[in-house]
């Protein structure tokens, strides 16, 4: 059994501090990119350059392995190089004002272009009250009432001629005209009109009704007048209004003339501006007399008229000298697409266009934008939307409630804007697969995925590249400086991470937590530099806050509350690993597994699966046992026996193979009635041809035995069987490796079930001849002997059953 063991050596991968040539990480130069993630690094890269539609990026990785942090920082890199993108904003539409325009410029221009637009509707207000009240405007206006007036006269002079001849006259009165029946030549009064009798009200009122007839047109004649009058009004108001815009138009075109859309906005505002000319006249009706109430009301509706000529700044890339980068951690449909937002006046919403604020995809636009795929997912309608803002190349600004369906009373629709942005969506693997497989836009639109890996090689330049690690995160937060033996122990611990001994983990979140940690218990001890032994304190301390279920369990085993035995032999029954976790602390755990066989039904009872406790894998275990015994003993008879096993005082899921060798072993041995060593330990999984193969957790279940051997007593017998595989992943903590050079404890490895039945059994398993037979005394030639013989004594007893 010696040759199956392992030298202690093997047991981890120690770092020597001959590796380095500093004294301190104060020594080494920043580091500089990231370690160990070239495949992830070389596909930003070529995602981050690629401009054509499509190329978005999904970044893929565990929590902790700088996926996040490198992404924005090679992100910002790029955006760094390119060019600032144009401001937008929003102003209203003079021809449909329910769809706001929007109106794209130069970075930086569009906050000029708020100041220059919204400043000049000051200066026009302020000028077209002057200009309305100066002495040229008031003699051309009264020059045109004068000319009316006489006109008018003429009018009623030629309709008094005609009244006359009926007995009427015509009278102005703040009513307009009225005819008034003659007496005498003299206008009737009220008291004589009383008096008339009926028969000369019906005389009058049959003349009057002559006389709107004979002068039917000359009225229509008076109405010309007094609509010519009107437009003359308003031709003289528009012209001077008119005259003075011009100057403040001229002037902004002059400015914005390059721009196709502003200048035709410009054009537009000018002519809404002298056709509501009457609106900014301010000045003449807040003279006069008017109640409070009625005056409130008029100066609340002049205030909503004139938002239309403002300016919503709606993306200011002013203070902006490069590509944006947004890093958007809540992204809601709003928070994404943006929102029009509304305001409560008097007990009614309402809105316009200056309420429309952006969301991430505007503030990123002509970047990059950083999403998760966690968050994103779980908002309503967030991740439709920016699949149909990238497929569609535009941002449209939606209220939700017509994206669920439900009745809108009042709604702007603003003018979609270009998009031109980079996605990256950081995300795990199995999120990646599920929307491949199942979302058919997601393959079209993120055809870039960056991959970071959880390990690295453990070479000569990784290990520099840590130790430069170390160092700059030193420097940034402001940790003592390690030294050398610090550095070495830290690497040491990232290969326990990996759980590879050629590996290092590049999960970087864990080590920096262990820096932290071994910086404040160097600050607890009053050391300069951080040392070896604050290293292991970080290390111990972390394990000892989180093993308390660890501790309690291995208190049971040690008061047999928890029955394990660790010396003696039995028949049947084996010891077997399994891996816990409770939060972040994950531990191994023997447990005691046993194997009764019986004549009976053919096959194996797994009791963990008739009480579905039991996972898919762990069964699959226990059906490839089936084909390693049908194969090996049952060629020329089948196997008449019922093999039942049991985890004893296992009361949860069961699942993974890595225990299905330790199982056959204890078919083995029931089969056979020979006893197995209680002081070993067995983890492996095992194929139908007896092939041990490899598992997780090696060193967790190693140490698991090795604590409970610990608590309960070394007899020097006690260890562990391993697949041979695993060796590579062997990173155990110094009590045990120094335990295996003191010969307390042992590992062994072993490539199939035959070498491992020798070790728990210490009796050969035998190699079959040329003619089928196994060596006397071997385990084969046991099992194979007691399964003839069960077959022989079945056929028998079925025979004279015949016979009778």
């Amino acid at each position: 059994m010696e040759k199956y063991k392992i030298d202690w050596q093997r047991l981890n991968s120690f770092c020597s501090m001959d590796t380095f040539s500093f004294d301190t990480t104060k020594d080494l130069k920043p580091l500089k990119g990231i370690i160990g993630q070239d495949r992830a690094a070389k596909s930003l890269e070529f995602g981050l350059k690629m401009k054509k539609r499509g190329y978005n990026i999904y970044v893929s990785g565990l929590s902790g392995t700088g996926r996040s942090s490198y992404t924005e920082s090679i992100a910002r890199s790029y955006a760094e190089s390119m060019q600032t993108p144009q401001d937008w904003v929003y102003v209203y539409n003079f021809k449909h004002p329910d769809k706001p325009k929007a109106l794209g410029m130069e970075a930086g221009v569009g906050r000029q272009f708020k100041k220059d637009i919204e400043s000049m509707i000051e200066q026009i207000r302020n000028e077209i009250v002057t200009a309305f009240r100066s002495t040229e405007y008031e003699s051309k206006k009264t020059e045109l009432v004068k000319e009316y007036q006489e006109k008018n006269q003429e009018m009623i002079k030629k309709l008094n001629e005609v009244a006359s001849e009926y007995g009427f006259m015509f009278k102005e009165t703040e009513h307009g005209l009225v005819t008034i029946p003659l007496v005498e030549d003299r206008p009737m009064s009220q008291e004589e009109y009383e008096n008339l009798s009926a028969e000369k009200m019906d005389e009058i009122r049959e003349k009057s009704n002559e006389l709107s007839l004979k002068t039917f047109e000359m009225f229509n004649e008076i109405k010309d007048l007094e609509e010519k009058l009107r437009r003359k009004i308003k031709k003289l108001d528009e012209q001077t209004g008119y005259d003075v815009i011009n100057y403040y138009i001229k002037k902004l075109l002059n400015r914005y003339n390059h721009r196709k859309e502003i200048r035709e906005y410009i054009n537009e505002m000018e002519r809404d501006i002298v056709e509501n000319i009457h609106r900014f006249r301010k000045g003449d009706e807040s003279s006069q007399d008017k109640g409070a109430a009625a005056l409130f009301m008029k100066r609340g509706s002049d205030d909503n008229f004139q938002i239309r000529y403002r300016v919503n700044l709606f993306i200011d890339h002013s203070e902006t000298k490069h590509a944006p980068i947004i890093n958007e951690n809540n992204p809601t449909f709003y928070n994404l697409m943006g929102a029009i937002e509304y305001k409560n006046e008097m007990g009614a919403l309402r809105t316009d266009f200056t309420q429309i604020k952006p969301g991430s995809l505007h503030m990123a636009n002509g970047g990059f934008l950083l999403l998760h795929t966690r968050e994103i997912l779980l908002q309503p309608y967030a991740w439709d939307t920016l699949k149909r803002a990238l497929k569609t190349g535009e941002i449209n600004i939606e209220n939700l409630s017509q994206q669920m369906g439900l009745m809108v009373t009042s709604m702007l629709k603003p003018e979609p804007i270009p998009l031109d942005i980079k996605v990256l969506l950081i995300g795990d693997a199995y999120t990646y697969n599920l929307l491949y497989a199942l979302d058919e836009d997601f393959k079209k639109l993120f055809k870039i995925m960056a991959d970071f890996d959880t390990e690295m090689s453990k070479d000569q330049e990784s290990m520099e590249k840590m130790a430069a690690f170390i160092a700059t995160h030193c420097e940034e937060v402001g940790l003592k400086n390690f030294d050398r033996s610090a550095v070495c122990r830290v690497i040491q611990y990232s290969s326990r991470l990996a759980d590879h001994q050629e590996k290092l983990t590049s999960r970087f979140s864990q080590v920096v937590e262990v820096l932290y940690e071994a910086d404040q218990w160097a600050t607890e001890g009053g050391a300069d530099v951080v040392a070896v032994e604050h290293v292991e304190k970080a290390i111990e301390e972390r394990t000892y806050r989180n093993n308390k279920y660890e501790e309690k369990l291995n208190e049971l085993f040690e008061d047999g509350t928890l029955l394990m035995d660790v010396t003696g032999e039995k028949i049947g029954q084996i010891n077997g690993l399994v891996v816990m976790g409770s939060g972040q602390h994950s531990f191994g755990k023997p447990t005691r597994i046993t194997v009764t066989t019986y004549r009976g039904k053919p096959g194996i009872i797994n009791i963990e699966r008739e009480v579905a406790k039991s996972g898919p894998i762990h069964s699959k275990g226990v059906y490839v046992l089936s084909g390693y015994l049908g194969k090996k003993y049952a060629q020329e008879h089948p196997i008449s026996l019922s093999v039942s096993i049991s985890f004893e005082q296992n009361y949860s899921m069961i699942d993974g193979d890595s225990a299905s060798s330790t199982e056959l072993y204890g078919i083995l041995s029931s089969i056979s009635n020979t006893p197995i060593k209680q002081s070993i330990a067995v983890t492996g999984s095992v194929n139908q041809n007896g092939e041990i193969q490899p598992i997780g957790g090696v060193n967790e279940k190693i140490e698991g035995f090795f604590d409970v051997c610990k608590r309960m007593g070394f007899t020097g017998e006690q260890g562990v069987i391993i697949p041979r595989q695993n060796m590579k992943n062997l990173m155990l903590k110094d009590e045990v490796v120094e335990a295996v050079k003191d010969n307390q404890f042992h590992i062994y490895a072993i490539g199939h079930v035959e070498e491992g039945i020798e070790i728990l059994t210490g009796i050969p398993a035998g190699t079959e001849d040329e003619e089928g037979n196994y060596p006397e005394g071997t385990i084969n030639a046991m099992v194979s002997g007691k399964l003839k013989s069960i077959h022989e004594e079945e056929r028998n007893k079925n025979k004279s059953a015949k016979d009778d």
